[in-house]
């Protein structure tokens, strides 16, 4: 199973029996490649990073380093949750890097999305090399590649998962779901015990909330969008959508209106909510949520998120849409 290209023959992962065997089959294959050196992985806390840390941490144990970026653009709990899964649950030899000032001061008044993709991608790049820099005896370097990334590269580039890592960073790739599509990542995750929450995790943007903060980022809005998505979240998963619907989230645009609270005049951000379903993300169409529930989220977003006093649903497919709005 260690070619670049799928063999025709290999058998979907569709079972947690067969998500095992593969599990077996890729520990020791991890633990030939590896031997006692060490491995670095990025762990973003998404499904493919999180599903090959919970491997390569079966197969080689604290050989594994695993360095989270907060980039301070993560949604709400996130990196607490990876740090409460990996490194409480699994004993993870896990290093931790609050980087949240230093990404938003570098991203204060930049409100071009191009330019602020390119801003946090770079200073990941800086923040992750700094922490390899002062590690020693790091050998391989673990990516949760899968198997379209293959296909829409036509090959594996090297550090495609991390965001372009510097070439001097001469590590061997250690990839071990390079052949799976996600959704046999997902069952290997589930097979591995790690939570639903972080196996069924949503697409999620490498600027994270970067993108969903509109315009140039300021910490209140990025506060207020934080929240107003975890509102959305909840009420989805407690209204049956979470499985049903592919993506949803919140965009808080740089812009106010006028409103009314406590009787008096309340100037605030709207709050849109994006909700689509896809199968290949090329086209998407927007999920008929049901009105009564929309309301209830409004309702909880603007009472209890301190600078939102609008909320809107965002009734555009893709085309002529986006999926997201940056």
């Amino acid at each position: 199973m260690q070619t670049d290209f799928r063999p025709e023959s290999m058998q979907r992962i569709t079972t947690i029996e067969l998500a095992n065997a593969f599990i077996d089959e890729q520990v020791k294959l991890v633990r030939e490649q590896v031997k006692d050196k060490k491995v670095l992985l990025a762990l973003s806390g998404g499904v493919d990073s999180s599903v090959v840390a919970a491997l390569l941490i079966k197969a080689i144990g604290k050989q594994l380093v695993c360095v989270h970026v907060n980039h301070g653009l993560m949604r709400k709990g996130e990196s607490e949750q990876v740090i409460e899964v990996f490194k409480k649950g699994l004993d993870a030899n896990l290093i931790y890097v609050d980087a949240t000032d230093r990404f938003l001061d570098l991203l204060k008044g930049v409100s071009d999305p191009e330019q602020k993709r390119k801003i946090i991608g770079n200073e990941f790049i800086k923040v992750f090399d700094e922490e390899a820099s002062k590690l020693s005896g790091i050998s391989f370097l673990a990516q949760g590649t899968i198997y379209p990334d293959i296909i829409e590269s036509k090959g594996v580039k090297a550090h495609h998962n991390v965001g372009g890592l510097p070439e001097e960073m001469e590590f061997s790739l250690v990839e071990p779901v390079k052949l799976l599509y996600k959704d046999e990542v997902r069952v290997v995750g589930k097979a591995l015990g790690l939570p639903v929450s972080m196996v069924e995790r949503q697409p999620f943007p490498g600027p994270g909330l970067g993108v969903r903060c509109l315009g140039a980022i300021t910490r209140d809005r990025l506060h207020a969008l934080r929240e107003a998505d975890a509102i959305l979240r909840e009420e989805f998963a407690k209204n049956g959508l979470e499985g049903k619907v592919w993506q949803y989230f919140i965009a808080v645009p740089d812009m106010k209106s006028v409103g009314v609270k406590d009787g008096k005049r309340y100037e605030g951000w709207p709050a849109i909510i994006r909700a689509v379903n896809t199968t290949d993300a090329m086209t998407a169409t927007v999920e008929n949520i049901p009105f009564e529930l929309l309301k209830h989220i409004t309702n909880r977003i603007t009472s209890e998120v301190e600078g939102i006093n609008r909320v809107l649903y965002d009734l555009t497919p893709k085309p002529i849409g986006t999926i997201e709005w940056e």
